[in-house]
Parts: C-alpha cells; sequence; structure tokens
C-alpha cells in the first residue's frame, strides 16, 4: 500500500512537471508569434489611420480610431502600383512556368538516364552553390548587359529559370522512387517523357508544390536583380516600386499611404503561405527521405 501510494505521488509529480514545462514551451511561443506578428499588425494599422491623425500622434497609439482606406486609394494613384504588381505577377508566372519545366527535365536525366561522366557533371553542378551570389550576379549583368537585353523582361526573367538547389530537391525525390517502375513502365513501351509525366511527376507532387511555392515567394520578393537590370518604371517589380515610392518623398512625407502600398504588396504572398504551408513542410520532408 505504502509502494503504491508513493509511485501515485511520483506520478503526479512528474505529470505537474510536464505541464509546468508545457505551458513554459507555450508561453515562449506565444511571446515569440507576438514579436514576429507585431510588425505586420503595425504595418496594417498604419495604413488604416489617415494621414493627419498619424502625423498628430506624438505617442503612438495600438488602435485605430477612425480606420479609413482612402491611403489605399493614394498608393494607387500617386504611383503606378497596379502597373508593378502586374509586372511582378507577369514576371513570377512566366519564370516559374520555364523553371519547373528546365529543373524537371534536368533532375529526370540527373535520376534516371545513363549517361557517361554523370556523376562528374553532377557534383560539378553542386559546387556551384557554393559561389557567391555576387560573382553571379556580375556574371549575369554582364552577359544580359551584352545581349543588350536590360530593361526587357526577358532579361529580367533569364537568369532565374533554374536552380542547382530546386534541381538537387526534385533529383533525390525521383530518385527515390521505386526503379521497378522504370523499369516496368519500359517492357510497356512507355517512352521516358510519358514515364516522367505519369509515374514520377504525380508521385512527386508534394515537392513540386512546394518547389512552386519556394519559387514565387521568390520571384516576388526580387529586389536585387530587378532593381540592377532596370532603370525604367515600365519594367519595375513591386519591390523597386515600394523603393522608388520611398525615393520619390511621397514614401518618406506620407507613411500611412506607404504601409497601404506595403500591406497590398504582402497580402498575396501570406495568403498564399497560409493555404499551402502543410503542402510545403510535406514536400521539404519528403524530399529529404528517400525509399
Amino acid at each position: 500500500m505504502y509502494e503504491s501510494d508513493e509511485l501515485n505521488k511520483i506520478g503526479q509529480r512528474a505529470k505537474t512537471v510536464k505541464r509546468i514545462k508545457n505551458a513554459f514551451i507555450y508561453f515562449c511561443l506565444a511571446m515569440w508569434a507576438v514579436i514576429v506578428l507585431f510588425p505586420f499588425y503595425w504595418m496594417l494599422l498604419s495604413s488604416i489611420k489617415s494621414y493627419a491623425t498619424y502625423n498628430s500622434e506624438f505617442v503612438p497609439k495600438f488602435y485605430a480610431s477612425s480606420p479609413t482606406l482612402a491611403n489605399y486609394a493614394d498608393a494607387f494613384t500617386a504611383v503606378p502600383l497596379g502597373r508593378y504588381l502586374f509586372n511582378t505577377l507577369f514576371f513570377t508566372l512566366v519564370t516559374t512556368a520555364v523553371m519547373l519545366v528546365v529543373i524537371t527535365l534536368a533532375a529526370f536525366a540527373f535520376a534516371r538516364l545513363d549517361f557517361k561522366g554523370k556523376d562528374l557533371v553532377f557534383t560539378l553542378f553542386l559546387a556551384l552553390m557554393m559561389i557567391p551570389n555576387e560573382l553571379v550576379i556580375i556574371t549575369n549583368f554582364a552577359t544580359i548587359t551584352s545581349l543588350n537585353l536590360r530593361n526587357t523582361f526577358t532579361g529580367l526573367i533569364l537568369p532565374s529559370v533554374t536552380s542547382v538547389f530546386y534541381i538537387y530537391l526534385l533529383k533525390e525525390n525521383f530518385a527515390g522512387v521505386s526503379d521497378d517502375l522504370y523499369y516496368a513502365s519500359k517492357v510497356d513501351g512507355t517512352s521516358d517523357l510519358r514515364y516522367l509525366l505519369k509515374v514520377l511527376i504525380p508521385i512527386c507532387r508534394p515537392t513540386m508544390i512546394t518547389i512552386i511555392i519556394l519559387k514565387v515567394i521568390e520571384c516576388w520578393n526580387s529586389f536585387v536583380w530587378p532593381r540592377l537590370i532596370t532603370d525604367k518604371s515600365d519594367y519595375f517589380l513591386v519591390s523597386n516600386g515600394i523603393q522608388e515610392i520611398r525615393e520619390n518623398g511621397f514614401g518618406r512625407e506620407n507613411i500611412p499611404a506607404m504601409m497601404a502600398a506595403v500591406v497590398v504588396i504582402s497580402v498575396p504572398l501570406i495568403v498564399l503561405f497560409l493555404i499551402f504551408h502543410k503542402k510545403i513542410m510535406e514536400g521539404v520532408a519528403s524530399g529529404g527521405t528517400k525509399g
């Protein structure tokens, strides 16, 4: 009886410690969430404050007493924000589509096709990941300039249509699919392209979706390369457009309208991530697991 009471006390003590530990972990996670999300809240809050209210607040308030959407209208009328959004959407869709074709074919070649020097070529290909991005940008800039492709969508898109990391990630997924499926398809007379389209891509769909989402985010947030290769507003992306808004005085003077423009630009990516975040984690996890 005495031993049973002692065991119960030990069990209760262990449960209490576990509860305290979990409460502490959740408290830390909640505090971290507040720290991470606060800039987004402040951005949204500032965007719905009137220009006069924002400038009259010597001590910033954490609420809007008279919310307004006039700043969003100012963001679209003061600068060609609609054109920047269209340019970014066009750049993102075309770049992602072309890149998906390139990396899928490259990953399939490295995963399934046999050709002389394949391992050496793939090793050298992976070595490209060790080259600093600054060196690649310089080379791309010299190439695009020599081809007279500055201030063109072609010049914006071409350097972004491939990715060593995405090829490696997809290649590992393709290689993880059983060889028996490939050999069975060859016995049935299926071509390599048909096998890729009908077997590999459906099986590796989570990784494909992950790559698409990550590439869309990368293109939407692209700043250095568009800033370097374009100096005409007709080809500005949203990131460059925001920089122009800040530099031309409008963004510095009318902070609420500037925040409204940032909200308009940020919302598509936030919604995209919230919808597909499980797919992203699933694709990354499957990319590191073979078999």
